[in-house]
């Protein structure tokens, strides 16, 4: 039996027009008459039968299959990069030593201690044509783990075999799934002094643990070569999870440095670094990041012998660099070598990207141009039209005389509001003020009182106990700011020394938040003269990627040797790396060295409830940079204005916007904040949202008020202001209340604030009325490449939190 399947009208479908209606205006019957012709789109001209859809599905699939295979196969491979594999304790009493010694411990297979200050070895087994790298870090070591996982490949995570990780392991697996994990395996040395029953028990336990962390992953023991045997081809055949940051960009993790200093200063010289290129071609007129160091420029770009090279008596060229093989010792290392160090590439200044990061603004741009002789001739006249006479004394000049007030001047002065500014008083302004002025006060008090010399004994002069104490009432008091902002958003008190109308100067009244209009190029700050902005950021993110995926770029392919002469880099940089510390390069895209503003849209963590506070200082790891920066925080809505939160929110998603250069999304954003002991902790994860400096960020402000008197709707309110003129000042902005009355502002009563107001309902005797205000504010300019390193995270013994499996 046949089915029949559903018919599928062609591209020749008869069109009818539709029925009118009755609308019958002139327009309408100008446009009526015949139908236009139906553009047909390609892939219509082109109808596919069954067969040909289902043998083009299977090609897709094939191809899809095929790029799997290739990126597997190429990975550790002689044409590819070594497997780089970072190991990572999670645990203070997990045995990373013992892991290390089985890796090495492979037959037939030849171990590479890393030279310098780079740390791990290298395991090349040319049976199996494949070559590893492995690196080892701490989990305390927040930086350095997280700078490996940027370009490691995969990830070899060591577990405790009774208690898996603990409190430090716990920070940095939260850290490292926030900022993107790459392939993983679980090891679990050890745990063989257990008896039989506690070991499986254990066992049963851990895998009871990881279920959250590590959905369906396996455990692996170590404890015998043939058990590092089969994590190896574990690792060497698992499927890669790629990080989307770092595929698009050249990436390179330092084997070997060496650092020229220059001719002017020892401080500053060039950095030789060699390393295997990975994600993609590596341009030499392109700029380079070092991760935590800052952007810098690239002079030249050198093919030396490879030092892991599988065949340790024949290095093989470099593809398109040398077609002739050239006979090494590989046991002799790259120093002697210098003879066969082939130069690929040299920078060309008129190609080369530029360090410059910010705009120089000219301060005399947008002044006015020098007057015509028209405007002139009326400037004398309105002088002359102007001109009055004053009884002045004798010998007076002319500037003396302009500043005499007649007798019929003194009554009309009126209050100039462009003389003032609005000095956004804040409450930690005025408790700085009083802090002060008690500070004074007991400076004058001991000189008045008689000292006297008494011995205090050794318990007492111990001032850490205090200095807790102090931070334990600073943050009391971030909690009651934090509470009252919670119970009363955005409402101040009206002053009483400062008119209203001067105080909130700079706010504006809007008829409907979500529809009113507001330019956002008018009133911009010195700052946005400095940074840069896309006409589209959206189509250029676009167009820049698809010019990565389509075309060819000229430089070091995937998988070569080379070495990187790097200008202009500070000696900080190479004593970190012989410190121990990672080196980390990626290459910057078109436009990623320019300062902008970046929002983020981020998340509390909900590891963190201390409350954080907008223009805080706090540090943001945003794909392959971090810094520290003061940000602003806001709601993150669909419309063109939102709202300033003042504090970072737990059960909400917030928009943070900071001053930063530019990164092309997508990528992975972390925010930690800084103790005063120097760890850090995570208090936010998310991603980069865009690259806008239009978008909208406004402060509101709520002034309440009081009904004093009710009649149907017409109530007499008080408290929001406090004289006649602001009264009359605020009086077009619309009023509402906290039950969802809206009304306005009638006419003032008497000279004290009172205000006769109309609503569209009769209000509530317990109501309150508000008054919104608004300005659009910007984020502080405190941007600073240089993060100083965490203290490492105070260990605890155990942070699994797992029920108890009953056993029968």
């Amino acid at each position: 039996m046949v089915a029949v399947g559903a018919h599928r009208p062609g591209p020749l479908k008869q069109q009818n027009k539709a029925h009118k209606g009755g609308k019958h205006s002139g327009a309408s019957r100008r446009r009526s008459g015949r139908v236009a012709v139906k553009a047909q789109p390609r892939r219509r001209l082109r109808d596919l039968s069954r067969v040909d859809r289902r043998h083009q599905a299977l090609q897709l699939r094939r191809q899809r299959k095929e790029a799997v295979l290739a990126e597997k196969r190429s990975l550790g491979s002689r044409d590819g990069p070594p497997h780089l594999v970072v190991l990572v304790p999670l645990h203070s009493s997990a045995a990373a030593h013992d892991t290390l010694r089985l890796l090495q411990s492979q037959d037939s297979a030849l171990v590479r201690v890393d030279e310098g200050g780079a740390g791990g070895f290298a395991l090349l087994c040319p049976r199996l044509k494949q070559r590893w790298r492995f690196m080892t870090t701490q989990a305390g070591d927040l930086h350095a783990v997280l700078d490996l996982a940027k370009v490691a490949d995969s990830l070899l995570f060591i577990l405790d075999p009774t208690d898996g990780w603990d409190s430090a392991g716990e920070h940095c697996l939260s850290c490292l799934f926030a900022q993107g994990l790459p392939s993983y395996a679980l090891a679990v040395p050890g745990g063989n002094d257990l008896p039989p029953k506690k070991r499986i028990d254990a066992r049963k336990k851990l895998a009871k643990a990881i279920e959250k962390r590590f959905p369906e992953a396996k455990l692996f023991p170590l404890n015998t070569e043939q058990e590092s045997s089969l994590l190896l081809r574990h690792l060497a055949t698992q499927k890669q999870r790629h990080l989307a940051f770092r595929d698009r960009r050249a990436h390179l993790l330092a084997y070997a440095a060496e650092f020229v200093p220059g001719q002017e200063s020892d401080l500053v010289g060039t950095l030789k670094v060699s390393g295997f290129v990975r994600g993609q071609t590596l341009n030499v007129n392109s700029l380079v990041h070092i991760v935590g160091h800052g952007d810098f420029q690239m002079s030249q770009v050198d093919a030396p012998p490879d030092p892991l090279s599988l065949n340790p008596r024949v290095v093989k060229g470099q593809k398109r660099s040398q077609d002739m093989e050239v006979l090494d010792d590989a046991a002799n290392g790259a120093d002697e070598m210098e003879e066969d160090v082939k130069v690929l590439m040299k920078a060309d200044p008129t190609k080369q990207e530029s360090l410059q990061s910010e705009v120089v603004p000219d301060p005399m741009e947008g002044e006015q141009t020098w007057p015509t002789e028209e405007e002139l001739q009326e400037a004398e006249a309105s002088l002359k039209a102007n001109r009055r006479v004053v009884k002045v004394p004798k010998g007076t000049s002319k500037y003396q005389a302009a500043w005499i007030v007649d007798d019929g001047e003194e009554g009309n002065e009126e209050d100039d509001d462009d003389d003032y500014e609005d000095d956004d008083i804040d409450e930690d302004m005025m408790e700085e003020a009083v802090s002060q002025e008690g500070e004074s006060e007991d400076e004058e008090e001991p000189a008045e009182e008689e000292s006297e010399t008494m011995t205090i004994p050794e318990c007492l002069r111990d001032d850490q106990y205090d200095e807790k104490m102090e931070e334990d009432e600073e943050m009391l008091e971030r909690y009651k700011q934090e509470r009252m902002d919670e119970m009363f958003p955005d409402e101040v008190d009206t002053p009483r020394d400062v008119p209203a109308r001067v105080r909130f100067q700079k706010y504006r009244g809007l008829k409907s938040f979500r529809t009113s209009p507001w330019d956002p190029k008018e009133n911009l700050p010195r700052d946005y003269a400095r940074i840069f902005q896309f006409q589209d950021f959206s189509r250029t993110r676009k167009n820049l990627f698809r010019q990565i995926e389509k075309e060819e770029t000229e430089g070091a392919s995937v998988g070569w040797y080379v070495t990187l002469h790097v200008c202009n880099v500070p000696v900080s940089v190479m004593e970190s790396f012989k410190a121990g510390k990672p080196l980390v390069l990626f290459s910057l895209l078109p436009h990623e060295q320019k300062m902008s503003v970046l929002n983020f849209l981020v998340r509390r963590h909900p590891s963190n409830s201390e409350p954080v506070k907008a223009k805080e200082e706090l540090i943001f790891h945003c794909g392959f940079r971090r810094f520290r920066a003061s940000p602003l925080f806001s709601q993150h809505t669909s419309a063109d204005k939102h709202k300033l939160e003042r504090f970072l929110r737990p059960d909400a998603a917030l928009v943070v916007t900071v001053y930063a250069p530019i990164t092309f999304p997508p990528a992975s954003v972390l925010v930690f904040k800084q103790r005063s002991n120097g760890m850090h902790d995570l208090i936010a994860t998310g991603s980069l949202l865009s690259v806008d400096p239009d978008r909208l960020v406004v402060k509101r402000l709520v002034l309440s008020g009081h009904p004093f008197k009710i009649f149907a709707k017409m109530a007499v309110v008080r408290y929001m202001f406090f004289n006649r003129e602001d009264v009359m000042w605020f009086k077009p902005v619309e009023l509402r209340t906290k039950w969802g009355r809206r009304g306005h502002i009638k006419e003032p009563l008497g000279t004290h604030g009172h205000m006769k107001c109309h609503f569209d309902g009769q209000l509530k005797s317990q109501d309150t009325v508000l008054l919104n205000l608004y300005k659009r504010v910007f984020p502080k300019w405190t941007y600073d490449p240089h993060v100083p390193e965490p203290v490492p995270w105070v260990r605890s013994e155990s942070a699994l939190q797992v029920p108890e499996v009953e056993m029968e």
